[in-house]
């Protein structure tokens, strides 16, 4: 690190949403940048979705002359006064009539024309007419629908299709528009290679310039992603100064928290103004808001949910407004319930994303993974909830308010599925998209007894679950009877499976049997409370007489087998309890401990809805158990049978 900037320093503050924005935004304004109007001359064809710069006037009129309008004889109304269908009037072609087509010129001394419905051609000189015609009548006349010199399209105006065809009617071959903003993302860290590199320990693929990139297209701007730089002061600096002589705006991705790389205050600050470093929202607290070169530029947290939410809070009304966008939709509000208690640290504005379903009557709301580095929460989102800054969180069943980017259409057509976690559900999933086009599949992976207290509370259609009776040897039953002592429901079966140890390859730690968890070199990865692999490693350990306590990593918590697999794949623990299917897909190897039956358990009510119906083929269909076989670890002779029927 040079010396010139080696001893600056710059720290988070917490500043709340509004004041951010508040500073922010008037700091644009008053830079001049939003008063800037560059345009560019386009053929219609290339302007749908752009922006008028000037208004837009009609060259020529529409139609240019008078015109038929109906196929028939062109003629003077005086001439049809007489004409009934019990006495048709003749006229003579040439003379008092004269043949055209929709769209023909009308010919001199003619001011209407009888449609060809009402004629009877006696002749190729002579016809009879069985209806008399007002003057003008089927005729459009010069300028009817534009007329030369008038205003077609406003300045400032999102130019649509029919918007397009007007103008092409009015004799205009090209339009004005504004130039769309320019963007330059520019990311930064050590660790980042471009996307389709095979990975080495320690690297990560830059997905953010992408994600970003897309955003920036989507609000109507033109980005440019720089190669990926290393987290090297000079460097960023050169490329920042760069980036603002060629474009209008700039946004550096990573290094704006405070660490000894984190140079992207420091450089902001050289080259303008950081008007706020750290805004009290979850996630993306560490985001950077600046001025340089009076333009806008932005450091955006590294991590991608972070950096999605802070470039649509921040980044994309700047945007709007460069683009003269009037017509942004307002944001669509939804009334759901959370199906779970959330806990949210107070003094910060926190964006909770969810995914939607109607069940029964009501709109639930079931939280995803709340991670900033979590990006399949982006992808899965139907909308996210607000937490207030002074709230604690939210309490389970409350009623929330979604701003949602899904539509009631999809809601009332989402199964919504909460409890334990098995690959299955995810190839239920993808199945359906083909099965059902219409019919979404929603799994939230909350552990077997979650999901039984979910279909309590009226918060799910179905719940999956392998929850051991350690008394009964049993799977589930007496968990529903406990649980859901009033419902009606139904015990379908999914698969029979095979929990065990997953270790890496080869097994460097020797591993083999889950007395080898209490030695003190071995790291363990566990499944949370509730969950049905949880109970059944603790019924194993009771049986064994092996103390919980003896397991180094017997209180990590995973939520699923595949988060499991990942922790050992990583190396961060040496082993974990899973599904051979869960292995198999990272690669892992495999110590069988114990068989086990996952079901589904689905209230009779939501059994014999139609919405359902589709879900319940495909688990029933050949297929189907094929590709479930295909995954390994599992025993799909039983998959949908009715196990139980609780009545």
């Amino acid at each position: 690190m040079s010396s010139s900037h080696s001893s600056r320093h710059y720290y988070l503050s917490d500043i709340p949403l509004d004041q951010a924005q508040d500073i922010f935004f008037k700091a644009i304004k008053e830079s001049g940048i939003l008063n800037q109007c560059n345009e560019e001359l386009l053929p219609i064809s290339e302007t749908l979705g752009r922006i008028t710069s000037q208004p837009i006037w009609a060259e020529e009129s529409s139609p240019a002359f008078d015109s038929a309008a109906m196929d028939g004889v062109a003629v003077h109304s005086d001439t049809t006064v007489n004409a009934t269908e019990t006495n048709p009037l003749p006229l003579s072609i040439g003379c008092q009539a004269m043949w055209v087509d929709t769209g023909d010129p009308i010919p001199v001394g003619y001011n209407a024309v009888v449609m060809i419905e009402n004629i009877i051609q006696v002749n190729d000189e002579l016809i009879r007419i069985t209806a008399p015609v007002a003057p003008w009548q089927h005729v459009r006349s010069l300028g009817e629908d534009i007329v030369a010199t008038e205003l077609i399209l406003p300045q400032n105006h999102e130019i649509t299709p029919v918007d397009q065809g007007a103008c092409a009617a009015a004799g205009l071959n090209k339009l004005a528009v504004l130039t769309k903003p320019t963007v330059a993302v520019i990311v930064t860290g050590n660790e980042l290679v471009p996307v389709g590199s095979k990975l080495k320990l320690g690297e990560i693929i830059d997905s953010n310039s992408i994600l970003l990139s897309g955003l920036v297209t989507s609000w109507g701007g033109v980005c440019h992603i720089f190669d990926p730089l290393p987290d090297d002061y000079d460097r960023i600096l050169t490329c920042a100064k760069l980036a603002l002589n060629t474009y209008d705006a700039v946004i550096i991705n990573a290094g704006s928290s405070a660490g000894k790389e984190d140079y992207t205050a420091m450089v902001i600050a050289e080259l303008g103004e950081v008007l706020v470093h750290g805004v009290a929202i979850r996630p993306g607290h560490p985001v950077i808001l600046g001025v340089a070169n009076n333009k806008p530029i932005w450091g955006l947290p590294g991590y991608p949910v972070s950096a999605s939410l802070t470039a649509e809070l921040f980044v994309k009304p700047v945007i709007d407004s460069l683009t003269r966008r009037t017509q942004t939709s307002e944001p669509s509000y939804i009334t759901a319930h959370i199906t779970q208690k959330v806990s949210s640290p107070m003094g910060e504005d926190e964006f909770l994303r969810v995914t939607l379903g109607k069940v029964g009557d009501r709109i639930v709301a079931t939280p995803l993974q709340r991670g900033a580095g979590i990006i399949m929460s982006l992808v899965k989102a139907d909308g996210y909830v607000k937490i207030p800054r002074y709230s604690e969180g939210l309490d389970s069943g409350s009623e929330i308010n979604v701003i949602s980017n899904t539509n009631a259409t999809r809601i009332d057509n989402t199964i919504v599925c909460i409890g334990s976690h098995d690959l299955a559900l995810d190839l239920i999933g993808n199945y359906l998209k083909d099965v059902a086009p219409l019919i979404a599949f929603s799994s939230a992976h909350v552990g077997s007894l979650g999901g039984l207290r979910a279909l309590q509370r009226l918060e799910a259609h179905l719940a999956g679950c392998h929850l051991l009776d350690p008394d009964t040897g049993e799977y589930n039953i007496s968990y529903i009877e406990h649980y859901l002592p009033n419902t009606r429901a139904k015990l379908v079966n999914l698969v029979g499976r095979v929990q065990g140890l997953m270790v890496p390859r080869g097994n460097p730690n020797n591993i083999h049997s889950l007395q080898d968890l209490t030695r003190t070199d071995v790291r363990f990865a566990n499944r949370q409370r509730g969950s049905g692999t949880r109970v059944l490693l603790d019924y194993k350990l009771h049986q064994m007489r092996i103390p919980t306590s003896s397991i180094k990593g017997y209180s990590r918590e995973e939520y699923t087998h595949l988060s499991v697999a990942a922790a050992v794949s990583g190396g961060s623990v040496d082993t974990g309890l899973g599904i051979l299917s869960a292995a198999t897909a990272l690669n892992l190897d495999f110590i069988p401990v114990a068989s086990e039956r996952y079901d589904l358990v689905i209230p009779t009510d939501h059994y014999e809805s139609e919405l359902l119906q589709p879900l319940l083929t495909l688990i029933s269909d050949k297929t189907f158990h094929e590709s479930v076989n295909a995954l390994g670890g599992y025993d799909v002779s039983g998959m949908g049978h009715i196990i139980a029927d609780f009545n």
